[in-house]
């Protein structure tokens, strides 16, 4: 099931995928991108909302940025709304967790080399 969350922007607004609804070959595979598990580690160190898209210090350029958002949408890793002119981001780990409990703590962990 996906979902469009309500902006105040002149841009469409994302479509999120429930995590219930995502296979977890899907999930592996958003979370094995060296960009994509920095911005979830990121992400996972602030508060909800917090961080807009420019936030995020990764070495790649805006457009291959906004595709790395989009496979965390598409996985249920992460939910996006617009605040003006921003695009506000938070982790959806509860949810996560509840479809695939401990992978994402797995994910997380910074012991282990990338």
């Amino acid at each position: 099931m996906t979902d469009r969350t309500e902006g105040r922007s002149h841009r469409q607004s994302p479509v999120h995928t429930h995590p219930g609804d995502v296979p977890l070959l899907t999930a592996l595979s958003a979370l094995a991108d060296p960009v994509r598990i920095q911005l979830v580690r990121d992400l996972a160190s602030h508060p909800d909302w917090t961080l807009s898209c420019s936030n995020f210090d990764v070495p790649v350029g805006r457009a291959a940025k906004s595709h790395h958002f989009s496979v965390l949408r598409d996985a249920g890793l992460i939910e996006q709304r617009d605040q003006g002119p921003k695009r506000l981001n938070r982790l959806r780990r509860e949810e996560f967790d509840a479809r695939f409990p401990g992978l994402l703590d797995l994910a997380l962990r910074t012991d282990d080399a990338d």
